[in-house]
């Protein structure tokens, strides 16, 4: 029951880190920074966007996803252990090397989280004093969106989940035969001992700063006015109408699709 349990925690952390969601946000985060590098070298939000880059950065060098699907790889499956009496576990270095590896990645999430926060704090800060507009619009909203895929994922929440059922196993695999392979360090039986915080608690508090800094942003709707109302309904209007006569005039052929796959 508790090797099931490790499998489908492995295989649930392995999906969240490795979506396209935190992917896709890091290649974007790298393309700003790229185009703004020659410009913004000693601008304090681009500065902070860097040490995001980097968080993100040592993140994927650790092979997290590959360590964790390795892992997976050496728990038998359910007709195995049906089958027999014993079964084979992973062995207690295995154990220890994906544990510490949650560790840090755990780490390194809250580092990144507090990195996204700390950077979209300074983005609307410049962004009110009208200072690099474009840029600090772009940063604020990826930085929301990176944030928010985080958070909404559950990728750390998942992490720490994954970490108790690591410890009850190398618990129960090093009281039948030890084998230390990671000494002088004595892994927490509670991870929130080790990362110094609660997880939950902790969000809430940078959602609340978050949602507080990104009211004052009002400004902007002087820059961006919104459209009148009488405008806005004969666009509507306009919209519902040929949206009806193209429902009533099925027999137009669909265009053709000519667009190219961007790379």
């Amino acid at each position: 029951k508790l090797l099931s349990v490790l499998r489908r925690r492995c295989d649930m952390a392995g999906k969240r880190l490795s979506g396209p969601g935190l992917a896709a946000e890091g290649r974007v985060l790298r393309a700003v920074l790229y185009a703004y590098h020659s410009r913004l070298l000693r601008h304090r939000p681009y500065l902070a966007l860097q040490q995001v880059e980097q968080c993100l950065k040592r993140l994927w060098k650790m092979n997290l996803v590959g360590c964790l699907e390795t892992l997976v790889e050496l728990i038998p499956k359910k007709n195995a252990s049906k089958a027999h009496a014993e079964c084979l576990v992973p062995s207690q270095p295995m154990l220890e090397t994906v544990a510490l590896k949650v560790l840090g990645g755990c780490k390194l999430i809250l580092r990144l989280l507090d990195c996204c926060c700390k950077a979209f704090l300074l983005s609307v800060k410049h962004l009110c004093s009208k200072e690099f507009i474009l840029l600090n619009t772009v940063a604020s909203g990826l930085l929301s969106r990176l944030w928010f895929v985080i958070q909404y994922r559950c990728v750390l929440q998942t992490l720490t989940s994954l970490y108790g059922a690591l410890w009850t196993m190398l618990h129960l695999v090093s009281e039948t035969q030890q084998t230390p392979y990671i000494k002088g360090f004595t892994f927490p039986s509670d991870i929130s001992d080790f990362l110094g915080v609660n997880v939950s608690s902790e969000a809430k508090k940078q959602k609340a700063k978050m949602l507080i800094t990104k009211k004052s942003t009002s400004w902007m709707k002087k820059l961006f006015p919104a459209m009148p109302e009488a405008v806005s309904k004969v666009g509507k209007k306009r919209k519902s109408e040929t949206c009806t006569s193209a429902l009533k005039n099925h027999s137009i052929p669909c265009p053709m699709d000519i667009g190219e796959r961007v790379v």
